[in-house]
């Protein structure tokens, strides 16, 4: 572990994927809880595109970090071109799933024990969603001082 390790960014490519709800099967009495296959997917995703940026570095333990994400959604084919435009100048923003909150959590839950020892060690985050040509989650994690409160 780096305890220099300060801030780190890294792009997740693809459509923006968010949380999805456990799921739940039943084996006679017994209720058995698991996460659906896309989300552990997903979240390996997470891991692997943060390990590269990262090598192998791991933000120090008590550390606060802030946590900023931005989504981007691929613009839907059929867009016309003023739409595409709008999309594109971020005066049209994407209004559907997955919900912001399901794409911090993804991000964040993956993260945990990868780059930091607890999500509670983040104390500030931000996930906004835009379109582009190239969809993709960008992440950037920084340590945050008492005084950049």
């Amino acid at each position: 572990m780096d305890e220099d390790m300060k801030q780190i960014r890294f792009t997740i490519p693809g459509q923006p994927f968010g949380k999805q709800r456990p799921k739940f099967s039943r084996a006679g009495a017994y209720v058995k809880t698991y996460t659906p296959k896309e989300t552990t997917s997903y979240e390996n995703l997470v891991k692997l595109f943060y390990n590269e940026a990262a090598k192998g570095k791991m933000f120090p333990e008590g550390a606060m970090l802030d946590v900023r994400i931005i989504a981007y959604y691929e613009i839907p084919k059929s867009t016309s071109k003023k739409k595409r435009r709008e999309m594109l100048e971020h005066r049209i923003r994407p209004t559907k799933k997955p919900d912001w909150d399901n794409i911090g959590k993804i991000v964040c839950d993956s993260l945990n024990l990868v780059a930091y020892h607890d999500d509670s060690a983040v104390v500030d985050a931000q996930v906004r969603k835009f379109y582009s040509e190239t969809p993709r989650i960008d992440v950037m994690i920084k340590v945050v001082g008492p005084d950049q409160i």
